[in-house]
């Protein structure tokens, strides 16, 4: 044989081989891969893979691709894509505000009603345009009761500490249809400007949350501060007492730290009253649980953000009761759509069935798919990396690709991925959505490479030390975009 022989039998080798990575499916990771899970300390065995370029017959590498595996907040992907395919990216919620009453002058005599349509992002301002709204018909004082009607939605709300014991936290913040600023309260920390003590600021300043501050100013480095803080709350649903003791340092200057307080009830009553009194209402009244009838009239309505804005909060921020909304509204409002019973009390059992006829309608069964409340903050939601990267490839596909792909985290840019691959090759090529429990690291999206071909890419770890997670998914996008 020639040396010229040799030389062509050896290109024909090299391009065999070439071909078995990016032309067939492989089991078998890239190797860049396969040493950063090494590095990681997680085996092969504990991580599902589906890599596919859009538009080609196979996919590039497909490994443990059907094991069903918990995918984290990278779940939230299968809502949003399922809600702008069923609802429609124009698709608002609406506030409702109905009466009883009669109007004397100014003075509405009778009971006023806010029906909740479930709005992901009804936030404080929200809440005030639609009070101005409604002294701008002239309303100043209410002689009845304010009632909330919350019957959109199944209002038996599972312990928010249920996840991880952390009832406080704001991402275990339970789903309502009168979900009002996320049930959230700002507290800003900050040296007293006598440099004597601390000052807590809260807002919302809801009468029914008490503060008792033992903090002492202290010196040193300010460094992980909120770690440092003695935190005891007692909350009963209507009542909340929080208690912060111990050093903060004149260096952390002011500081702020979130808390989720209060029943969704109680928080939507102080909130009504501390905004009404703030426009020169008058009301002296109760707040309690109602609906709305055939004898309510209505005043006024507050519309919501479009779906299509809506799911960019979701995913580039990985809103967790924003998603579990939305997966709550899919089953109220697009039950019948979708093959299930529509109506009052929706729970998220109906938004998952919901969910699953989509996907079979749209020739995309997945059986192994297990959805709880859509937001990923669960221990018993399952899909598998294949059923994820086919959705990706059915979502590019579809007239919704635009506002579904926008709502995805930009590596290096946005969202939860914008500290991820900076000054790479990878930053600003790609759309991807993360995800992260204990036990858990995922991601899921889009990558550009640099031959300008789009791949759907979806990796999945569940073991024990997915927090070295992120190099792995790191090493992926990389060799993905470089191929």
């Amino acid at each position: 044989m020639t040396r010229m022989s040799k030389l062509h039998n050896l290109s024909y080798l090299l391009l065999y081989l070439c071909g078995s990575w990016f032309g067939v499916a492989h089991a078998q990771l890239p190797p860049p891969v396969a040493q950063a899970l090494a590095k990681a300390g997680v085996p092969e065995a504990g991580v599902g893979i589906y890599v596919h370029e859009i538009g080609a017959a196979e996919p590039l590498v497909a490994h443990r691709a059907d094991q069903p595996l918990n995918p984290a907040s990278v779940m939230k992907l299968v809502t949003t894509y399922a809600g702008l395919e069923l609802l429609g990216p124009a698709h608002q919620w609406s506030t409702d505000v109905y009466t009883e009453g009669v109007m004397l002058q100014d003075v509405l005599v009778g009971n006023l009603i806010i029906k909740g349509g479930g709005d992901p992002k009804f936030t404080i301002e929200n809440f005030w345009l639609l009070l101005r709204n409604l002294r701008a018909k002239g309303i100043r004082e209410i002689r009845g009761d304010v009632l909330l009607d919350r019957s959109l939605f199944a209002t038996d709300h599972p312990d928010p500490g249920r996840f991880d014991g952390e009832p406080t936290q704001p991402y275990n913040t339970t789903p309502d249809p009168l979900l009002a600023n996320f049930k959230t309260f700002t507290l800003t920390f900050a040296p007293n400007a006598d440099g004597r003590g601390v000052r807590i600021n809260v807002d919302p300043p809801l009468p029914k949350v008490e503060i008792i501050n033992n903090l002492a100013l202290g010196e040193g480095a300010c460094g992980n501060w909120i770690t440092r803080i003695k935190t005891q709350v007692q909350d009963t649903g209507d009542a909340a007492r929080v208690t912060f003791a111990g050093p903060y340092a004149r260096a952390c200057g002011e500081q702020v730290n979130y808390y989720s307080l209060l029943g969704h009830r109680d928080y939507v009553g102080g909130l009504f009253q501390h905004l009404w009194r703030d426009l020169g209402g008058v009301f002296n009244g109760r707040v309690r649980d109602g609906d709305v009838n055939a004898n309510s009239v209505k005043l006024v309505s507050q519309r919501s953000l479009a779906l299509s804005e809506i799911v960019r909060d979701i995913n580039k921020f990985s809103n967790n009761v924003m998603a579990r909304q939305l997966l709550l509204s899919i089953g109220a409002t697009a039950g019948a759509t979708a093959g299930t019973t529509g109506g009052a009390g929706a729970a998220p059992e109906r938004g998952a069935r919901a969910v699953q006829q989509f996907f079979a309608s749209r020739g995309l069964p997945m059986p192994q798919l297990v959805l709880e409340n859509g937001s990923g903050l669960s221990r018993i939601e399952r899909v598998s990396a294949r059923d994820l990267g086919q959705m990706l490839q059915a979502a590019f596909r579809s007239a919704v690709m635009p506002e579904f792909i926008a709502s995805m985290p930009l590596v290096g840019v946005d969202g939860t991925m914008y500290r991820r691959l900076t000054n790479t090759g990878v930053a600003g090529q790609a759309h991807i959505k993360t995800g992260l429990i204990a036990g858990v690291r995922a991601m899921a999206g889009y990558v550009l490479d640099a031959k300008g071909r789009r791949v759907a890419v979806v990796m999945l770890i569940n073991h024990a030390n997915s927090h070295n997670g992120n190099a792995v998914q790191d090493a992926l996008l990389r060799w993905v975009h470089a191929r």
